[in-house]
């Protein structure tokens, strides 16, 4: 494949060369097993390296890491250094200019804390925001919600047990600016997470409980000030925590591909202008959308659930229409899917672990049929799994981390015990793995010979 641009380079004309780029890129995705969903479309403002993990799943939310240096087999040899972390917080680490970032809330509720940890295990900076008494879910917590990172800025979205702030620090901690986002109406808490496209820091404000519509909104911030750009509103029901990813087709430019109870759209990302929008509907009580959407070549995955056991995993295929009905959607699934965890799509098989009975799936995405269903082990899962060098990470309640090959042929490789309670999903950067418990930081990874 090099060869041949290479070649075809040499008599390139300054458009062609934009046309092969183009090819190139595309294709070198594919080979590395990353054409459902391009990387490349989360642009910013300052380049960064392509092994950092810069929001919530990584690379535009695939959950797929390009490293080949994470062990498949875990021993406690592997256990690299572990980071106390004071209060609790469910906070997904990202990874961003050396250093590690996630949130955390003291013990009391008072207050809230973003940390910055060196790669090495060591504390670089903790700045702390005020906070106050908050309800949520058992299983949530007061500082839920993951950072994003653009190379010049790290975003944050702060919830003091009222309202909601998205603030900008430099990488030395210090604030940029602030942006007062106003209540938050959920009877499960606060945890949406915020995504950097070019300029703007887009987050899918979505709101809402059984007593009344909240204000649901997707809204983009200009990255360098806070000030608001645009604002689309979504009609609310139960407050949704999936985090949008972006999507760049011929027909439509670069999109904005949002989940909630409401239904999946497709947003223009300057003007938030709606290009098409799928509304979802429920036998029974409407669910909430946790996990979030993905695509595979023409196939939009989007999955809900909620904690009572009911669950709607559907495939969309858009087709030029601004809105799209029942014979758009492929397939739907209604049990054992998650609803908690997001997903994994790689070489045309989607790839889940339950919230539940922690069931690991691999399921055919052109046809919906289930290719296996095995039981990883005993306990629940809320962590999302990653996918490194074409095995999967997962990692339960419990603390256990199970590998696996992603593979429609199954293949169990190995269990670890950390024995803490693990809630955040795992963050891959610099060949390690960083796995954010309840009361630590950890990173696995090979040692040094």
């Amino acid at each position: 494949m090099k060869s041949l641009f290479c070649t075809a380079l040499k008599w390139a004309t300054p458009f062609s060369f934009l046309i092969l780029m183009q090819i190139y890129l595309v294709a070198g995705e594919k080979e590395v097993g990353l054409s459902t969903i391009d990387p490349s479309s989360e642009k910013s403002t300052t380049a960064i390296s392509s092994e950092e993990w810069t929001r919530f799943r990584g690379p535009n939310g695939t959950g797929i890491s390009r490293d080949t240096n994470i062990p498949a087999v875990i021993s406690k040899n592997n256990i690299l250094w572990k980071f106390p972390i004071e209060g609790t917080g469910n906070s997904s680490p990202i990874v961003s200019k050396g250093l590690i970032i996630f949130q955390s809330s003291s013990a009391d509720m008072k207050s809230r804390e973003l940390y910055a940890v060196t790669l090495d295990g060591k504390l670089k900076w903790k700045k702390t925001i005020l906070g106050g008494p908050a309800r949520f879910h058992k299983l949530n917590t007061p500082a839920s919600s993951t950072s994003a990172a653009d190379g010049k800025r790290i975003y944050s979205v702060f919830w003091d047990g009222n309202d909601q702030i998205l603030m900008a620090h430099d990488y030395t901690g210090k604030q940029l600016w602030k942006k007062d986002l106003g209540t938050f109406v959920s009877e499960h808490g606060a945890g949406i997470s915020p995504i950097v496209v070019g300029d703007l820091v887009i987050l899918n404000n979505d709101q809402g409980n059984r007593q009344r519509y909240g204000p649901s909104a997707l809204q983009a911030f200009d990255a360098a000030t806070g000030e608001q750009k645009w604002s689309s509103p979504r009609k609310g029901f139960r407050a949704c925590y999936s985090t949008p990813f972006i999507l760049n087709r011929p027909d439509l430019g670069e999109q904005i591909i949002v989940s909630s109870t409401a239904g999946v759209t497709s947003y223009q990302v300057k003007t938030g202008k709606v290009f098409w929008n799928w509304d979802w509907t429920f036998n029974s009580e409407p669910l909430r959308t946790v996990a979030s959407p993905l695509f595979f070549e023409d196939t939009i995955l989007a999955a809900a659930g909620d904690g009572g056991g009911a669950r709607s995993f559907v495939a969309l295929k858009p087709n030029g229409k601004k809105e799209l009905g029942s014979s758009d959607v492929i397939w739907q699934l209604k049990k054992t899917t998650p609803y908690v965890p997001s997903f994994l799509v790689h070489q045309g098989y989607a790839y889940w672990v339950t919230d539940k009975g922690n069931h690991a799936l691999c399921v055919e995405i052109k046809s919906g049929k289930i290719v296996w269903d095995e039981v990883l082990g005993s306990g629940g899962t809320s962590a999302s799994p990653v996918l490194i060098n074409g095995i999967i990470y997962s990692v339960s309640e419990d603390g256990k981390i199970f590998t696996f090959k992603a593979s429609p042929n199954y293949e169990f490789i190995s269990k670890y015990e950390l024995g803490e309670t693990v809630f955040a999903s795992p963050a891959v950067s610099d060949g390690k793995l960083f796995i954010r418990t309840r009361s630590a930081l950890y990173c696995v990874g090979n040692p040094k010979r």
